[in-house]
């Protein structure tokens, strides 16, 4: 196979075949297991790696040789750009939602559209042209037909028309991103791995090249750019790779294994909870006081009596049929312990109560004013005070005391212990061996 290496071609190869590699694996995984996930990723893996690989061989020389390798230049479907911003969109509902069906996938028929252009065109210009008109195609050494060159003449337009849609779609998804992080915390008491924080930051990324592709569109077009000035934007698409490859295959194990139903809309409305420790318990209690007192959080008891002198503040007003669930919810959260259970969900909790989790929601979000995450982290930090203050737990590492107490990390811990308590773990002062 004809391939030229030089320093442009060869810097553009450890690019390409990685996406290749990465997107045919994923394809694979999608014929096992049929997870529209790893389908999404894979053309999202693709846009780019073929908008990459376009130039590397064209820098290998295969628009050089005049040949079949010319003609396929011509003819391959390179740029399908307006597949990139609805697949992102997809991408995002896909992982963030179970029940996702591929009849919610129209908008990427501008997409497929795109991509069967090329195809049409050889259809035309290899086919009748040449296979049944004997025609001689008429351009570029007589490898590209009329059909392939007028989709030349109508590549800016579609470049220009694939970057807004990028661009709406991009903000649509960093705009349900925000409530679907409302939507963990109202349904996960452990949300860390289904936040898919690195998808966002490779959405920031995205923008950013979207942004230096308008200005190489706008300069293009008052300077005419050389190719090799050009090739500098090409390559700095390889890093989309690289950042797909590595946040997508995370979130899509993620995802596969959580019972994911986010639905991108208005939500409910969850009252605020300050970052401020609750009434009951006082300002922050200075290192080492920490193990002279464990009540818990305020509206949260867990069979600890409460401080002297202070008493929970009440319940916003609720149905009678509410606030009867309300006492059952913290009956079973004293008898039960469930936040001991890292992965406690809201629907599991309401399975426990034998009621639907919107009415328990609703319940924890105005009878408790907190969400769900919120909610369970209070009784888990109210665990660990003790167990901190516990001469029985003092050969405990913190990383113990957090495990015990149902979280499932040392980072979450430490956050949600400071956000309540307003000191991190480690600056507790505990018991004397």
């Amino acid at each position: 196979m004809l391939f030229a290496f030089g320093p442009r071609s060869a810097l553009l190869l450890p690019l390409v075949v990685p996406g290749l590699a990465a997107a045919l694996w994923l394809l694979g995984r999608f014929g096992r297991r049929r997870a529209a996930p790893d389908a999404l990723l894979a053309l999202l893996l693709l846009v780019p790696t073929f908008s990459v690989a376009r130039w590397m061989l064209g820098y290998a020389g295969w628009f050089d040789s005049h040949d079949g390798y010319s003609t396929f230049m011509f003819y391959w479907p390179w740029d399908v750009g307006l597949a990139l911003g609805p697949a992102y969109y997809l991408y995002f509902k896909s992982l963030t939602n179970q029940e996702f069906s591929w009849r919610q996938a129209w908008p990427l028929l501008p997409g497929l559209t795109q991509a069967l252009l090329r195809p049409l065109a050889a259809a035309y210009d290899l086919l009748w042209w040449r296979g049944v008109q004997h025609r001689p195609l008429p351009y570029h050494f007589g490898t590209q037909g009329v059909a392939s060159k007028l989709l030349d003449n109508l590549s800016a337009p579609l470049d220009w028309l694939g970057l807004a849609l990028l661009l709406g779609y991009g903000l649509r998804v960093l705009a349900d991103y925000r409530r679907y992080r409302h939507y963990l915390n109202d349904n996960f008491s452990n949300p860390e791995r289904l936040r898919f924080a690195g998808l966002r930051q490779l959405l920031l990324l995205q923008a950013a090249v979207l942004t230096l592709n308008l200005v190489f569109l706008a300069l293009n077009a008052a300077l005419d750019f050389s190719y090799d000035a050009a090739w500098n934007f090409y390559a700095l698409q390889g890093i989309l790779i690289y950042g797909l490859i590595v946040v997508g295959i995370q979130a899509n194990y993620a995802a596969a294994s959580s019972p994911l139903l986010f639905e991108a809309g208005p939500q409910p409305l969850v009252l605020p909870v300050p970052e401020t420790l609750p009434a009951a318990l006082g300002p922050p209690a200075p290192a080492g006081a920490l193990g002279e007192a464990t009540q818990p959080l305020a509206a949260l008891p867990i069979g600890l009596p409460p401080p002297a002198k202070t008493n929970p503040a009440p319940p916003a007003q609720l149905a009678p049929e509410l606030q009867a669930l309300r006492t059952r919810l913290l009956a079973l959260m004293a008898a039960e312990q469930p936040w001991l259970e890292p992965e406690l969900t809201l629907a599991e909790l309401a399975q426990r109560l034998r009621t639907n989790p919107s009415l328990l929601s609703k319940v924890i979000n105005q009878g408790c004013g907190q969400n769900f995450n919120d909610f369970v982290n209070g009784y888990r930090v109210a665990e660990a005070r003790r167990k901190l203050a516990d001469p029985h737990y003092r050969h405990y590492s913190l990383v113990g005391v957090a495990l015990e107490s149902g979280f499932n990390s040392k980072s979450t811990f430490n956050r949600v212990f400071k956000k309540l308590l307003g000191q991190a773990p480690s600056e507790v002062v505990r018991p004397k061996s």
